[in-house]
């Protein structure tokens, strides 16, 4: 698990860093314009979001991992469930305590 997490994270950082690239060229703001430019830079701004907070997940779970913790959920300390695991590696939770969330 842990090279499957530790090559997710290579990938996202490199999604990151080319989304990073493209989001140094902001367009311009005109109140009404309705630009294709500006709607691509909005969605490049959320997916590279997206992509810093499924970052933080690998993180922890590697640091779990590490910890010998990684498998337990955080919650109630039970094991997760090892098809929640093949289906979501960062998962911190099982799937008790994920639908208890909602």
């Amino acid at each position: 698990m842990k090279s499957r997490l530790e090559a997710e994270r290579r990938e996202l950082q490199g999604q990151i860093a080319e989304l990073e690239r493209v989001l140094e060229v902001k367009p311009d703001y005109t109140l009404g314009a309705g630009d294709p430019a500006v709607y691509q830079w909005e969605f490049n701004l959320a997916m590279r979001n997206q992509a810093r907070e499924k970052l933080q997940a690998i993180d922890a779970a590697l640091e779990r991992l590490a910890a010998g913790r990684y498998g337990r959920c955080v919650r109630c300390g039970r094991e997760i469930e090892e098809e929640r695991l093949d289906l979501l590696p960062s998962t911190p939770v099982c799937i008790r305590c994920a639908q208890a969330r909602r």
